[in-house]
């Protein structure tokens, strides 16, 4: 993981705790400790998020998994492991410690917090991946010192964390859907809507969309971006269609809370400029009165979201 796990603010001792990040695609975890001011990955684990026949079958899957992970990680400490911290995707309800819908995972109203803390023993911090990403990188990254943001990373789905007023809103855990803006192209989407920004410029649509275009099978957006990057004309049609889609995203995220920076991060994002100068373009182009966000990379890449897991675990123990 990134150098930006070198620093955690808050930590009043020494702390131990696991971190995971269930993601669409892959769960990263890691074992970290910290003291004030600073914390220090101990050891760092990834494997693919299990998926099974159904929601729920797949929801108990990653329960295993990530009990797995701290069993495994936890047995590295030098010092016991004081509390867990887990992020889902999806709509999530920190409150109540549910995993109330995930349209690529398929669960709904999993009770993710009480399943995992009567099995593991522990405190348990239980949020949503974006707004824990986003939580880290306003605190440590990208979006260091901006009062209003939004941190927008591109993977398997989209969601961003809107963070106004230098704090990151939950909305009873709707907030931030910003995937399932409907932008008119008609196409079914797995939340049950048509039209959603997700189907076409998540870095699963970027590929998806490719391979039935040409026939090629890809890796997955990379190789799109390197085929743009040659000048491959489908892949082009394809990256352009989605930096669209994502420019109408941000008109509306502007229109609405008038963000001063708009953090980009996730698989697509890795694409560098090639993703934010025709996004920018293309922003400046749809904006008439609104505040244009300053465009920038996530500075803890796929960290971000383990990362931000690690403090909210970090603040529960020191809550208690």
């Amino acid at each position: 993981m990134t150098g930006g796990w070198r620093r955690i603010a808050g930590v009043s001792s020494l702390r131990s705790v696991v971190a995971v990040d269930v993601g669409g695609t892959e769960t990263k975890a890691a074992l970290v400790t910290g003291r004030p001011g600073e914390a220090t990955v101990v050891a760092e684990r990834r494997r693919p998020t299990p998926r099974a026949d159904d929601g729920d079958a797949t929801a108990a899957a990653v329960v295993d998994s990530v009990l797995d992970l701290a069993a495994e990680l936890g047995g590295l400490a030098e010092r016991p492991v004081e509390a867990l911290g887990v992020v889902v995707p999806g709509v999530v309800d920190e409150e109540r410690g549910v995993g109330v819908l995930s349209a690529n995972l398929g669960w709904r109203d999993v009770p993710f917090r009480r399943l995992l803390a009567e099995r593991a023993g522990l405190p348990v911090a239980f949020g949503h991946d974006v707004r824990a990403g986003g939580l880290a990188e306003l605190t440590l990254g990208a979006a260091r010192g901006s009062s209003d943001a939004v941190f927008l990373p591109i993977g398997t789905g989209i969601a961003a964390a809107l963070i106004m007023g230098g704090r990151v809103q939950s909305g009873g855990g709707y907030a931030g859907e910003i995937g399932h803006t409907d932008i008119g192209h008609g196409e079914p989407c797995g939340c049950g809507q048509r039209g959603c920004v997700e189907r076409v410029a998540s870095s699963a649509a970027v590929a998806r969309r490719y391979a039935a275009r040409t026939g090629r099978e890809v890796r997955g957006a990379v190789d799109v971006a390197e085929a743009v990057r040659v000048g491959d004309p489908d892949a082009v049609v394809v990256w352009d269609e989605a930096v669209d889609a994502l420019a109408r995203a941000l008109l509306l995220t502007s229109t609405l809370l008038g963000p001063e920076v708009v953090v980009l991060g996730g698989g697509l994002a890795l694409a560098g400029d090639l993703l934010t100068e025709p996004l920018g373009r293309r922003l400046a182009d749809l904006i008439s009165f609104q505040r244009r966000p300053e465009l920038r990379l996530a500075e803890l890449g796929d960290a971000a979201g383990c990362l931000g897991a690690a403090l909210l675990a970090v603040d529960l123990l020191e809550a208690r």
